[in-house]
């Protein structure tokens, strides 16, 4: 645990651990009793199963390659907190050892005034993942390379995209009614058009290269996550 918590506080100074003793005195209306439930269990192969179960049941159908990967390669779930704010900590196994990736509480708070105005306009898929398993699931380190806490969520119309004075076609999004839940960190985003966005239609857009239209959100999100994993 000293080595886990030394390299997460290299990234957030305050963030903690919470001890799985410590949760049966946790009186928080804020987290679901499914994952205190979860977090509760001391067997962890059983923990474990049932964290993926709980993917199943909420994104299964989208999210099929990052559900596969965390059956196989997921090793814990932990309770953090940092400055108050409770999230699930997630070890996973890659190449060279554990990352570290967090999924934050699931909420129907949306703490984006550009988003919250027109959140029911949003794929239900996408509301049902951050109202009901995780506000944002990124890699720790950077907070990126994930879907993003909604309160993060870049809203096109406040950012100013140099990218569009050089693309080869003409702009396919509305920037006002464009949001991206994905970042890459590097660049890259993955966007809804709420005014365009039925069968999860969505964009890939970069910072520095052309913009690709109509893919599929969930197809995105899951091959990058998964390359985030690896």
């Amino acid at each position: 645990m000293v080595d886990k918590l030394t390299f997460l506080n290299q990234y957030r100074k305050n963030v903690k651990l919470i001890p799985q003793e410590e949760l049966v005195n946790l009186e928080i209306d804020t987290i679901p009793t499914y994952w205190i439930d979860v977090l509760k269990e001391k067997d962890q192969t059983k923990k474990l199963k049932q964290v993926v179960e709980l993917w199943k049941s909420i994104s299964g159908d989208e999210l099929r390659n990052t559900i596969s990967y965390l059956s196989e390669n997921l090793r814990d779930v932990e309770l953090i907190i940092d400055n108050g704010n409770f999230a699930i900590l997630y070890s996973v196994k890659v190449e060279d050892g554990i990352d570290y990736f967090e999924g934050g509480i699931p909420t129907k708070n949306i703490n984006h005034p550009d988003l919250n105005k027109n959140w029911g306009k949003i794929p239900s898929s996408i509301r049902n993942f951050y109202e009901n398993l995780h506000n944002g699931f990124y890699y720790f380190p950077s907070r990126a390379m994930g879907l993003v806490a909604l309160e993060n969520v870049t809203y096109f119309d406040n950012d100013e995209w140099g990218i569009i004075e050089d693309l080869e076609e003409p702009l396919g999004i509305n920037l006002s009614s464009t949001f991206g839940f994905f970042n890459s960190g590097m660049g890259g985003y993955i966007a809804i058009d709420f005014n365009n966005c039925e069968n999860d239609n969505a964009t890939l857009w970069f910072v520095d290269d052309q913009p690709q239209y109509n893919v599929n959100f969930w197809d995105m999100v899951d091959e990058w996550i998964v390359i985030g994993f690896e």
